[in-house]
């Protein structure tokens, strides 16, 4: 592959002296104006054939995408450079020329003068009656895979990271026949070939990592943004191919596991946290949660997700509940004292849908997990105190009926850990006690 060009020299150099300099660096406003129509030309007229014309106006344009001060990021937005970029995202059929141009909005994005480019795409996306068209010619050029992977994989900028994620996290919701070739992705060939004179061997990019490499650069420097990286990674979940992409990488899922159970288990929802906190963290739970879950279901022989390393999670998960349910006792409260108003009423099944949502993920979680405990598990984790009679009441009162076979399983081997509290649980549900 070619190193990146020099900056301009000369030419730069004597229109700078002529007071044709962009601010204070070296590119001259009638150099960039004159690469700028002649990628208007090229847009306008690109086809596979590679011409000398295109191989020095590439260096040229990538030259721009390298070496792209804020001066430079304003002078192209005020020259409409974007409608430029984005004519060629509708018109050119030259993945390079695609990529070259999505660098160099992704560079000018990292600028908060110029902060709409960040939300450009996702403003677009989410018109229904655009949307359609912008996901097909997603689809229809794979360099945009290379190019939202490379910046997930390797930018630093975490406000850029975020817009990239929400983009991502629209094409997934909007296409799944898009989110399932861009999981299968990562092959040289699905790229096509460099518009070189020799082909240009493409980086191996596959989602699910370059996903996690973005969501805990996130998740150090912006918490609050980690919630549309774990979204995407649900709806991966929501196919087999992607759930597979997920435990079948290298390391055999280890690496998403433990980035999820340390989120649950170290960072959100923690004990000294009010429990109203969980209505701030009800939709990044529910992804997270669903992920582990399915993730349980296919990894159980996993030694990262064996039973002896379950507990801190178990306790998690029944702490979720016990705030939940203590939500809905001050709403329940609230709702007594005034009489809201109809928009107040609307707010309120809203946030008790999502709260819904949640405790259904996780009481099937905990339900799988549970069954699976002995009793050496259960000792170990009433001693660490993830255990106890309070927090087995709760997790009972969620998980029946509609657990009972794991609730069952649970108190057998409870009873050979600890008779006492065995038999105060069935005390306390009757119907278990019936059927034993």
């Amino acid at each position: 592959m070619d190193r990146n060009p020099s900056p301009p020299s000369s030419d730069a150099e004597d229109e700078q002296a002529a007071g044709d300099s962009i601010g204070n660096t070296v590119y001259s406003k009638h150099w960039l104006f004159s690469i700028l129509t002649k990628l208007i030309e090229v847009r306008d007229k690109y086809h596979s054939s590679i011409s000398e014309d295109w191989g020095t106006l590439r260096k040229k344009i990538c030259l721009i995408n390298t070496f792209s001060p804020q001066d430079v990021a304003l002078f192209l937005q005020e020259f409409n450079a974007l409608d430029i970029f984005m004519g060629v995202f509708a018109k050119s059929k030259c993945p390079r020329l695609i990529e070259i141009c999505v660098g160099i909005l992704g560079n000018m994005a990292c600028f908060q003068d110029i902060f709409c480019l960040r939300v450009l795409l996702l403003t677009c996306l989410s018109q229904a009656e655009v949307a359609n068209i912008w996901v097909e010619r997603i689809r229809e050029n794979p360099s945009v895979y290379d190019c939202v992977c490379f910046i997930m994989s390797s930018s630093t900028n975490v406000e850029l990271l975020v817009k990239v994620g929400e983009v991502v996290d629209k094409l997934f919701d909007l296409d799944e026949e898009l989110m399932l070739n861009w999981i299968k992705n990562g092959s040289c060939q699905s790229v096509g070939q460099s518009t070189d004179d020799s082909p240009e061997e493409r980086p191996d990019f596959k989602i699910v990592p370059c996903v996690l490499e973005a969501a805990k650069q996130v998740r150090s420097d912006n918490p609050e943004g980690i919630d549309v990286y774990m979204h995407i990674l649900q709806l991966l979940t929501t196919v087999d191919e992607g759930i597979q992409a997920i435990v079948q990488s290298p390391d055999g899922g280890r690496e998403t596991w433990t980035l999820l159970y340390g989120l649950v288990c170290h960072e959100l929802c923690q004990p000294d946290d009010p429990p109203i906190i969980i209505q701030e963290q009800k939709s990044v739970l529910a992804s997270i949660l669903s992920v582990l879950s399915a993730m349980f279901a296919s990894q159980i022989q996993q030694e990262y997700v064996k039973r002896r390393k379950n507990m801190p999670l178990i306790g998690s998960l029944i702490r979720i509940l016990q705030n939940m349910e203590d939500c809905g006792k001050r709403s329940s409260d609230n709702a007594k004292k005034s009489q809201p108003k109809d928009t107040e009423k609307l707010g309120t099944v809203e946030e008790d849908f999502h709260l819904k949502i949640l405790k259904d993920i996780c009481c099937e979680l905990l339900s799988n997990m549970l069954q699976e405990l002995t009793k050496e598990n259960i000792l170990e984790g009433l001693k660490q105190g993830h255990l106890n009679e309070q927090k087995c009441f709760c997790a009972f009162q969620n998980l029946l009926p509609l657990y009972f076979t794991s609730v069952e399983s649970f108190l057998e081997a409870l009873r050979e850990a600890d008779q006492t509290l065995a038999d105060s649980l069935e005390k306390r549900f009757p119907s278990l006690k019936l059927q034993t």
